[in-house]
């Protein structure tokens, strides 16, 4: 074979590999099985740090449940955009954060009714979960939430955050969740915050992953 034929033998090999070895290189990285879900809920916002979390879950692939109340939603429209928009979904939790146990059936109506009408006008669709504030309910606060098509939420684990728990003692909480299972936490405290990447590392490490909370079950599922 002369030298000019060899080359060219070469340089058509050389030709058939170089697709060969883009494709692969190009190829997507398997996904993380998820072999549960767990449900992460954030009370009483929007506020002023819900662009800080949103950001810190997205960034960590993270989604989450909103419980806002509705005067914050009635006062800032685009943070509740910005929370659907980012993944999340919004749910209601009462308008003024009262105690709820302890208000007339009328009063109860219209803090839970006036929340779905504010999160509904601020673009956040209409809610189908409900949270108390401070877990407390009754029979006439679960019968109000039934009305209005809401499934009431409370949680498994209380992260402690509203009540100063460090970012160490906020992973931890997490650390304790099972498949199914509901974690509370809160919109503004900057350790929940800081505790967010520490979160999804220790979530990917159990194979757990964040889901939505299913209005049959009241438990986190696939989303």
């Amino acid at each position: 074979m002369t030298t000019k034929r060899v080359l060219t033998v070469l340089a058509a090999a050389a030709a058939l590999t170089v697709p060969a070895a883009t494709t692969a290189t190009a190829a997507p990285a398997p996904a993380a099985a998820c072999n549960g879900y767990v449900g992460l809920t954030f009370d009483d916002g929007p506020s002023g740090t819900t662009t800080s979390l949103l950001n810190a879950l997205r960034q960590n692939g993270l989604r989450a449940t909103m419980f806002n109340t509705g005067q914050n939603a009635a006062a800032n429209p685009s943070l509740v955009r910005a929370q659907v928009t980012a993944g999340m979904w919004v749910a209601n939790h009462s308008y003024t954060h009262p105690h709820l146990t302890r208000l007339s059936q009328a009063q109860i109506d219209s803090e839970i009714s006036r929340t779905q009408q504010a999160v509904a006008n601020a673009g956040g669709g209409t809610p189908k979960l409900f949270r108390p504030p401070y877990g407390e309910t009754n029979t006439t606060v679960k019968s109000v939430a039934a009305r209005y098509g809401l499934t009431e939420i409370i949680w498994h684990v209380d992260s402690q955050d509203w009540n100063g728990a460090s970012t160490d003692a906020i992973v931890q909480s997490v650390a304790r969740l099972t498949n199914g299972q509901i974690i509370l936490m809160h919109d503004w405290p900057a350790n929940t915050l800081a505790a967010i990447p520490r979160i999804a590392q220790t979530l990917a490490s159990r194979g757990l992953c964040a889901g939505t909370i299913s209005p049959q079950t009241g438990r986190a599922v696939a989303p």
